[in-house]
């Protein structure tokens, strides 16, 4: 087959697919891609469809892509005898010499995703164009609208959500799927945080195809919070976690994750100091070995473009975490830390905060419902949020709010507040704002949280309403509600 740009069509770009190909072939799993979503029907060359379906089946078991793969997947796939000839695997062999540089694989792949939805868009038009010329003049008003609706919202579904999006008889499965969840009891509907009144407010824990929001000032302990979850879900748990970092190092990770193992004070680990004390180095050994076993993964996304973020959640899903004989993504955690502003190819310059936000909780959030993963985020909260406790406290609001599960906030508790619950119940507190699967708390109310910053560790405590609770029976000797005996005469 003869590739020459100079006999292209319109919308379309060889050279830009070719480009996409020789990155996927030399970068693997490690190149960004500008579009998650990239599908062979972006490209227009047949064969390189072919060679673009042969690579995905490779780097569904390998980061990397060899000649010899490839060939091997067009046998499994059933397309050996398209590239089995002279012309096509001197292409194949080309495309891993191909000078491109991993950076800009993202750039034109977004090229290509762009001109599939032009042609997409320049299809249905033709469509419409077609059903509209055989109008007579008869039909009624809403069926000449139709044949102009109804295509264009077919293809608006496909380029925003993958799929054709067919409705089916929502009941048409139900006995395989009541059988299923017969065989697959659980406590816990999602994966439990190990905070068990968040658990139970937010609806049964951290769902698959959700993102669930927790919103914080600076310094507050959003960091702690994340590494706590990531701790109870990999070392409890032994479920697979990522946690992806926009500002803290490695080394700090390490330093409080062994203080919240061997219940060493996190500067003494730090500083080394703890090699001055037999126990100590004992507890901090006992603890690093513990953790050497621990399915935690961390990674620092400081200063990367989003679409490379995108790819990094993907390829560790791929490479660390896997897929079971149906297909689906086995259980798994992703804790994002946190969404801020950040570059990326799809955000201009003139975006606005709110705006950028927006994009990114519509990426992570379609990214979750296409790999079938939970994501617990963090997002920092604006100055309202030292006083207010609502949903416009956070830059993007109103998107932020459309597309998480759930919404809390985590702040310091008010001096008042903390005299009220007394020291030993903390000073600070989870309030859940948002829980679209759960009962959330009642207003006014809020679950304790106890912090020890020199260990690494963060407790849970009971919420406001059950200490008041307890202290009512502590007060009356009878529980809220109960009916308490008459005064008794002394004679």
């Amino acid at each position: 087959m003869v590739r020459n740009q100079k006999n292209k069509r319109k919308l379309e770009d060889l050279a830009a697919e070719r480009a996409v190909l020789s990155g996927l072939c030399q970068y693997g799993l490690s190149v960004s891609l500008d579009s998650d979503y990239l599908e062979s029907e972006h490209f227009t060359d047949p064969t390189n469809q072919i060679i673009f379906g042969c690579i995905k089946k490779v780097l569904e078991k390998s980061n990397k892509v060899e000649l010899s793969s490839l060939l091997s997947a067009a046998n499994q796939l059933g397309c050996y005898e398209n590239i089995n000839n002279q012309e096509e695997i001197g292409f194949l062999r080309s495309l891993f010499n191909f000078p491109i540089h991993e950076e800009n694989v993202s750039i034109h792949a977004g090229k290509l995703a762009k001109l599939g939805i032009a042609r997409e868009v320049k299809k249905t038009l033709a469509i419409c164009s077609n059903k509209i010329d055989e109008v007579t003049g008869d039909e009624d008003i809403n069926d000449i609208i139709s044949l102009i609706e109804t295509p264009v919202l077919d293809a608006t579904s496909k380029i925003y959500q993958g799929s054709d999006n067919k409705p089916e008889i929502i009941g048409g499965e139900i006995t395989d799927y009541i059988e299923f969840l017969k065989e697959n009891k659980n406590e816990m509907i999602g994966i439990s945080t190990g905070f068990p009144a968040y658990d139970e407010a937010i609806g049964g824990g951290l769902r698959r195809k959700c993102v669930d929001l927790v919103a914080a000032r600076p310094k507050v302990g959003k960091s702690m919070f994340g590494d706590a979850v990531a701790m109870h879900v990999s070392k409890n748990l032994g479920i697979p976690v990522l946690v992806l970092d926009t500002e803290m190092s490695k080394e700090d990770h390490l330093h409080r994750m062994l203080a919240n193992l061997s219940g060493v004070e996190i500067n003494t680990i730090a500083s080394g100091k703890f090699d001055n004390n037999q126990l100590n180095t004992e507890k901090v050994e006992n603890a690093a070995n513990e953790l050497g076993e621990i399915p935690f993964h961390y990674v620092s996304i400081a200063g990367q473009p989003f679409e490379n973020i995108l790819s990094i959640m993907r390829k560790w899903i791929y490479q660390e975490v896997g897929f079971d004989e149906n297909g689906r993504t086995k259980d798994c955690l992703i804790v994002y830390d946190y969404l801020k502003l950040m570059n990326s190819t799809s955000i201009s310059n003139s975006m606005q905060e709110f705006q950028v936000l927006g994009f990114q909780i519509t990426q992570l959030h379609n990214f979750c419902v296409k790999y079938d993963v939970p994501c617990l985020s963090f997002v920092q909260l604006n100055r309202d949020g030292i006083t207010k406790e609502s949903t416009d406290v956070v830059s993007g609001s109103d998107r932020l709010i459309w597309l998480c599960t759930s919404f809390s906030i985590f702040k310091l508790k008010s001096d008042e507040e903390i005299a009220d619950d007394t020291d030993e119940n903390g000073n600070r507190k989870l309030v859940p704002i948002v829980a679209r699967h759960g009962a959330g708390l009642d207003d006014g109310d809020y679950i304790n949280m106890n912090m020890f910053g020199k260990f690494g560790k963060l407790v849970e405590g009971q919420t406001r309403n059950e200490l008041r609770t307890k202290s009512t029976i502590k007060d009356t000797g009878f529980e809220s509600g109960d009916q308490q005996p008459a005064d008794i005469e002394t004679v």
